[in-house]
């Protein structure tokens, strides 16, 4: 099974930046998806941005133009840049990859906190 390591995350003021990081590793059949998605308090999961081969980007409508997505294929990872944050931002945001005859695996999930 794949194995997900999230960094970044934390604390910010709104109008700061942040940026999430996403390692996988242990892919038997190949990844043809990573990006990641959120969930605020009392919300369902939802998507951020997600980058598919080959190379397709799909973001929601309320990160576009502040949130920039980038994957490296070769290393299996994924970046979430996000600048101009608000306070509906707030969320834990999970990696998200979708591994080639097995589907779709979940990071931990790390907390983004945008407050100040």
């Amino acid at each position: 099974q794949v194995q997900l390591v999230e960094s970044g995350g934390g604390l910010v003021q709104p109008g700061g930046s942040l940026r999430l990081s996403c390692a996988a590793s242990g892919s038997r059949f190949g990844i043809n998806a990573m990006g990641w998605y959120r969930q605020a308090p009392g919300k369902e999961r939802e998507l951020v941005a997600v980058v598919a081969d080959p190379g397709i980007k799909r973001s929601s409508d309320s990160v576009k133009g502040r949130f920039t997505i980038s994957r490296d294929n070769a290393a299996n990872t994924v970046t979430l840049m996000m600048n101009n944050l608000k306070p509906e931002d707030t969320a834990v945001y999970y990696c998200y990859v979708n591994e080639i005859m097995r589907g779709a695996s979940w990071g931990q999930g790390t907390q983004v906190t945008v407050s100040g």
